[in-house]
């Protein structure tokens, strides 16, 4: 399965992704154009504290039009490793630092048509350390249990995918553990 770009296209560029349309060629010698959105990739985190609970945050999301319970996450910067933006977006988010961090594992978010890698981390031994939230985030944080969590998922509420994906890996990895 042989497939050459022969054109790229920039079409749009934001402050958080890019859109490009690339011709491929295929090796039956066929040509499609796709659509792509470029995306440096995001991290998703597993914060747990020592009581057992899991930190997640409600906040607006305008493109559903709602305000949804996911776990927090957020953007790479440019050249910036995923730890790194985890350890930052683990403060911003929740307000707390945390001293372990434990890859999960990672996905990519819509290969169809998206760049977008998500890498999963379990964040513990979490001690206050509070940065300010980014300027467009207006962020509240919930504490709950695993059986809380897996409830929400359950009964729909919870519907954030990348949330449900880090739950479940986080899962695999207690079970691995085990």
């Amino acid at each position: 399965m042989d497939h050459t770009v022969t054109a790229s296209e920039p079409i749009f560029a934001g402050r958080a992704f890019k859109v490009r349309i690339d011709t491929v060629q295929r090796s039956d010698g066929r040509a499609h154009r796709i659509e792509i959105v470029d995306h440096p990739g995001a991290i998703t985190l597993v914060p747990m504290d020592a009581e057992g609970r899991l930190h997640f945050v409600r906040q607006y999301r305008h493109s559903t039009l709602e305000v949804m319970l996911e776990l927090p996450a957020g953007t790479l910067d440019p050249e910036e490793d995923p730890v790194d933006c985890a350890r930052r977006e683990c403060r911003e988010e929740i307000g707390m630092a945390p001293q372990t961090l434990e890859r999960l594992g990672g996905f990519f978010l819509a290969p169809g048509y998206s760049t977008e890698y998500l890498h999963i981390y379990l964040a513990t031994q979490l001690t206050s350390a509070p940065l300010a939230p980014d300027e467009d985030e207006d962020l509240r944080v919930e504490r709950l249990t695993l059986e809380q969590a897996e409830a929400l998922a359950r009964s729909g509420e919870l519907h954030d995918a990348k949330s449900l994906a880090a739950l479940y890996l986080y899962h695999l990895h207690t079970t691995r553990k085990g």
